[in-house]
């Protein structure tokens, strides 16, 4: 979302923020265009030149206290110069009285005011992960997202490979899903991906050849989640010959999505693959990486240290990756060695 308006943020946080508009209503059709809230600080001192009037002004007790002190002049020729930035809105806290006069000239300058019963720390903890969620960076991914031992897979591949399948194989075998088909990504953060269904057609699944079902209502409520964190990216491609496929998993792959870089593995496919064992071997696998074990690596080292061992110390390659294309390679590698 680019923006928001006034009028909707008010319909959505009402209840969250105990908001209550003052005055004249006509502001509330301008456009919120920054994730932030803040208070005008030295603005209300005459201090302009680096005022970031795209946010959300917040009056707290020590600008309101501040400005009933000034005198009423002085007080409305400094409301003038603030409210004649094209400010999104003001907002009030604590269920302060408005200063004299700023009702007023907010109205001559098509402002609204929000007057908020929450104390100002706290009406800042409620707002700032609402707007950080309503100016969250969004994708719409094709798809399937599926909860397996608590880790967010997605599922992508050309349509018709078996994404739906797999993901419902998962499903009967207790896992849970997420979204089917469309997948809708929002950016939380730095570094967090959250995937859910279109509200529309959440937990729904289209199974070729039967058409639509509801997996809440064949598999029940356990069998489904609102959203979850895409944490590893599952690529189903058709089995090619000279296909090149990572054979020791010391070499991670990624993919970007949204700014953020997930790892991707891609499975080839051909017949008799059990596809649904794989994917709960990734999610587990990852969830090894993710608590300090990399098997791989841990293989690799423990084969350099016979090698150095072996060879009087005498220094080996950094990595047998490179020589190992199947599991064929890897015995002669071994055998040959122990010769």
């Amino acid at each position: 979302m680019s923006s928001l308006s006034v009028a909707r943020l008010f319909e959505q946080t009402e209840d969250l923020l105990e908001l209550e508009v003052l005055g004249s209503r006509e502001g509330l059709a301008r456009e919120i265009t920054m994730p932030d809230a803040s208070g005008p600080g030295m603005v209300l001192a005459g201090f302009v030149e680096r005022f970031v009037h795209q946010r959300i002004q917040v009056l707290g007790e020590t600008e309101v206290t501040y400005l009933r002190s000034l005198a009423p002049a002085e007080r409305d020729r400094i409301l003038r110069s603030f409210l004649a930035f094209p400010i999104p809105c003001v907002m009030v806290t604590k269920g302060l009285d408005l200063p004299e006069g700023l009702e007023a000239a907010a109205t001559a300058a098509g402002v609204a005011i929000l007057r908020s019963r929450l104390k100002t720390h706290e009406f800042y903890r409620r707002i700032t992960p609402y707007l950080e969620a309503a100016f969250a960076p969004t994708a719409n991914l094709h798809g399937s997202l599926a909860d397996v031992y608590g880790v967010g897979l997605l599922v992508t591949g050309a349509s018709g490979i078996g994404k739906s399948e797999c993901v419902l194989d998962l499903v009967e075998r207790g896992h849970r899903l997420v979204a089917d088909d469309l997948v809708m990504v929002r950016r939380k953060g730095a570094g967090i991906l959250i995937g859910a269904g279109h509200p529309m057609q959440r937990h729904f699944m289209e199974i070729r050849g039967i058409g639509l079902i509801d997996v809440r209502s064949i598999f029940g409520i356990r069998a489904v989640r609102q959203q979850k964190r895409i944490e590893v990216v599952v690529v189903l491609q058709a089995w090619q010959e000279g296909m090149v496929v990572d054979r020791t998993g010391l070499d991670t792959t990624t993919t970007e999505i949204l700014g953020v870089e997930v790892p991707q593995i891609t499975i080839p496919l051909n017949p008799g693959k059990n596809l649904t064992v794989i994917a709960e071997v990734i999610a587990m696998n990852h969830l090894m990486r993710y608590s300090g074990e990399h098997p791989a690596r841990r293989f690799d080292e423990r084969l350099r240290s016979h090698l150095v061992e072996k060879r009087d110390g005498r220094a080996v390659r950094d990595t047998f990756a490179g020589e190992v294309r199947d599991k064929v390679d890897l015995q002669r590698y071994l055998l040959d060695d122990d010769e």
